[in-house]
């Protein structure tokens, strides 16, 4: 079964909120129990699977700048467990940041059990680290405040970064994402008129 990855929150003084977006109303839910801060990549959001994967749409169809990570999912799809789920970021074509010093084209932000469980941080790590994925960079963990968070969004540099997401150290479940994932992006985040996808092709660039 192919499952959609649910829509994150936006902190409540995220800069990039849209009418179609949904913001928390508290951070106490989310600040409750020690916390992941992980950068927010600017690509598309994906699910692997042992069997194939998709864009966050599960019925999303064939796009050109699919055409890399097809190859690379090939290599360790067979890995995967059956009912588990790899969510990570496709940074194979460029949005509206453009990187010029990726690692890899496919970074892992997430890993899901056969449970719909959120695996702990240390333990998607490991699958990751098992199936040669990258994760996206940590930029802070721990017991943290509103405080902390609203300091890093002040001083990160938001020309060169999206911004950023905060999810719990811990495991937790589906149902669960709503209230205990928020995020902070830049604001203006979307530059052009036309989605990226109806456009030409730029890849990103590889360190």
């Amino acid at each position: 079964m192919r499952i959609k990855h649910p829509r994150t929150f936006h902190l409540p003084w995220s800069q990039g909120v849209t009418s179609d977006d949904k913001v928390l109303t508290s951070t106490e839910a989310l600040l409750s129990r020690p916390v992941l801060v992980t950068e927010k990549m600017d690509g598309e959001n994906t699910s692997l699977y042992t069997t194939g994967f998709h864009a966050r749409s599960i019925d999303s169809r064939h796009h050109p700048s699919r055409d890399w990570l097809a190859q690379f999912h090939a290599g360790f799809a067979h890995d995967i467990p059956v009912g588990w789920r790899i969510c990570g970021e496709n940074l194979y074509a460029r949005h509206s940041l453009g990187y010029t010093s990726l690692p890899t084209y496919f970074m892992g932000f997430s890993v899901w059990n056969e449970h719909n469980e959120c695996l702990a941080w240390d333990d998607a790590l490991e699958v990751f680290a098992c199936l040669g994925i990258t994760p996206v960079p940590v930029l802070m963990q721990g017991q943290l405040t509103e405080a902390d968070l609203r300091k890093l969004a002040r001083e990160m540099d938001l020309t060169q970064h999206e911004g950023f997401v905060v999810r719990p150290l811990e495991a937790f479940a589906y149902d669960e994402y709503a209230t205990k994932v928020g995020k902070f992006v830049r604001a203006g985040h979307v530059q052009t008129d036309k989605h990226w996808s109806h456009q030409a092709i730029i890849p990103n660039g590889l360190a």
